[in-house]
């Protein structure tokens, strides 16, 4: 491919929205020169903070590089977390929609301590809760009145208590009646089943728990790892679905579709900096370029070049549209 269609596969008018827990990302920089005396730890000499929305808030950032209506659905809480995050999220132009809005809900926060480049320590702040009834059918009447105008939906899962199995068959079902692409980022901790989706973009780890297959070490070349290709093929028959996108690190991604040869896109990365957040932008340029037109194949050399470039950024980070386009040749 070239710049020329990559472009052209990424139009900024299409509608995409995310579902999913938002977390509030907070990074602590600074230089560690010295040893505590008052224990064995380094001291951190803090140089700036920073905050981004991450989680399913991070998939909306990385949309919003590329197109122009992200729409995202999770739940708020209130407090200064709260505020912080719809903040980041207004900032970047994405509408947040307030049905799941609860008052008890303790935003996600997440404290990341890095010294230089090397993350020390990430101090997590959260505490798991599921949706009241009354709040999933509200949430639902709402997902399923957005629909009509949305060329896509990601389902972000992160375990953290939205997700139950009433709740993702009401909206695959719903998104499924009205012909709408639903794009799932599981967490295999969380016991739903996902069943009649479009497409399922677990990293390889994810995917052996979500297939029941117990973890074997990678192989190299993939496409000569025989338990890989089972997991594959296994998630395509389980989640009754279109295809499986797995990430596998340094070896790049492996696409997997009924009555095709499993596709393997070797990695682009030329330095690794930090993957925190990589899945995120995978899944999020993945759809992105479906919405746009692109096949399965297509849009995942496209996601494989987004990959590259955001896991040599510092933190919670986004590609833009110019430097994906940079990663292709000209013609």
């Amino acid at each position: 491919m070239n710049r020329s269609r990559v472009n052209q596969l990424l139009p900024s008018d299409t509608r995409i929205l995310v579902v999913g827990e938002m977390i509030l990302d907070e990074f602590i920089w600074g230089k560690v020169s010295r040893i505590s005396p008052e224990a064995p730890v380094p001291v951190l000499e803090v140089v700036e903070e920073s905050f981004h929305a991450g989680g399913a808030a991070n998939v909306a950032r990385n949309l919003r590089e590329f197109i122009e209506n992200v729409q995202m659905l999770g739940p708020t809480g209130t407090g200064e977390d709260a505020q912080r995050l719809r903040g980041l999220l207004l900032e970047r132009g994405i509408e947040l929609q307030e049905v799941l809005h609860d008052p008890l809900y303790q935003t996600i926060r997440k404290t990341r301590i890095v010294a230089r480049t090397q993350q020390l320590v990430r101090v997590d702040r959260e505490k798991k809760r599921s949706l009241g009834e009354e709040a999933r059918e509200r949430a639902i009447r709402h997902f399923c009145s957005l629909l009509p105008n949305l060329s896509a939906v990601i389902l972000e899962d992160y375990d953290k208590g939205l997700f139950d199995q009433t709740f993702a068959d009401a909206l695959v079902g719903a998104a499924k009646a009205a012909g709408v692409p639903v794009l799932v980022d599981p967490k295999p901790s969380n016991p739903v089943q996902w069943k009649g989706i479009t497409g399922i973009t677990p990293n390889r780890s994810e995917a052996f728990k979500a297939a029941g297959i117990p973890w074997s070490e990678p192989v190299d070349p993939p496409l000569e790892d025989s338990a890989l290709m089972t997991v594959g093929a296994q998630l395509l028959e389980n989640c009754e679905c279109v295809f499986v996108l797995i990430t596998l690190s340094e070896q790049g991604m492996m696409l997997f579709q009924h009555e095709s040869a499993p596709y393997h896109i070797p990695t682009r990365a030329q330095e690794v900096f930090d993957v925190s957040g990589a899945g995120d932008t995978s899944i999020a340029v993945f759809t992105a370029a479906l919405a746009g037109g692109a096949s399965p194949v297509e849009a995942a050399e496209i996601s494989n070049h987004a990959a590259a470039i955001v896991v040599g950024k510092l933190g919670t980070a986004t590609v833009t549209r110019a430097e994906l386009l940079a990663s292709f040749p000209e013609v």
